[in-house]
């Protein structure tokens, strides 16, 4: 009897625990999204507002709102310009993650050749040093590529996207040891069957390496579409921004427009939640048998 109230306390306290857990952590988005739906701009408040307003998101999606004076306001939004940046930037720059890492990680899994070992290194190395220590030699490397190619200068996407390539490292060693985890031979039973290396990577490794493709995409997706310090050194330019960028543009010094921010910040959350829901059933398996060698 004893033991079986210590079970009980145990499970409470344990239940308490998650509880509490989870509303800390559910906390700073619901007030957000609180804050988004709140007149004027004011970040401090209670968790439901007092009264509802949609004037933030109708500023965001570009739909008529009345000013604080009373006046009617419609003017096209910039914030689904940004939007639509930040996903184009986020998409391009995922796919060719996946094309980079994956025929790099190819050539290290399978492949045997000089210095390998000491190029899997050097790629460990600089994963440890994140793109914000270098922000001077971005800028300055894309301005003199700009000089000769315009279109992958300064305030260009295509130019932020060979930025954000290379980050490819960590990316390199987590389809590595994903590939790892797939004997080898069942490409050498095809390739005594007549196929080509080509062949096996394509028909064979690729289909049964999906779990982790799709979550290095989610990865990579996450971190691109709301990265801010790179993305505000290589684009000056309003039209260029991307969604992290504009929603920085609503605070500064004289005035702070917390339910324009917030109204912004979960639209940014939008495609984040959608590529988890398609992309689910892959992450369990793609982020535990990545790890299991190395």
């Amino acid at each position: 009897m004893i033991k079986s109230k210590h079970h009980k306390l145990h499970l409470f306290l344990a239940y308490a625990c998650l509880v509490g857990f989870i509303a800390l952590t559910m906390f700073p988005f619901l007030m957000i999204i609180s804050i988004s739906f709140r007149q004027g701009n004011l970040a401090l408040g209670s968790l439901i507002p007092k009264q509802i307003s949609l004037e933030h998101w109708k500023f965001v999606l570009g739909l008529p709102y009345a000013d604080a004076d009373g006046n009617i306001v419609q003017q096209p939004s910039v914030v689904l310009q940004w939007f639509w940046n930040s996903i184009k930037v986020a998409s391009i720059s995922s796919i060719m993650i996946l094309l980079l890492s994956g025929s790099g990680a190819y050539a290290f899994a399978r492949l045997r050749f000089r210095f390998r070992g000491e190029m899997l290194t050097s790629l460990m190395i600089l994963q440890m040093f994140p793109q914000v220590l270098s922000l001077v030699a971005i800028y300055a490397i894309l301005n003199v590529i700009g000089n000769y190619i315009p279109s992958m200068g300064l305030n260009t996407h295509p130019g932020l996207i060979l930025v954000y390539l290379g980050g490819v490292a960590i990316y390199i060693w987590m389809i590595k040891g994903y590939f790892d985890t797939i004997p080898a031979s069942i490409e050498e039973s095809a390739m005594i069957d007549g196929a080509t290396t080509f062949q096996t990577f394509i028909g064979i490794l690729l289909p049964m390496s999906l779990p982790i493709f799709a979550v290095v995409f989610i990865l990579s997706f996450i971190s691109y579409i709301g990265e801010y310090p790179v993305a505000s050194v290589c684009l000056t330019q309003t039209d260029q921004w991307t969604l992290a960028v504009g929603a920085n543009s609503f605070l500064y010094d004289q005035n702070y427009l917390w339910g324009r921010f917030a109204a912004t910040a979960v639209l940014s959350g939008i495609p984040i939640s959608v590529m988890f829901l398609v992309c689910q059933k892959f992450l369990v398996s793609g982020l535990t048998s990545g790890g299991v060698k190395g």
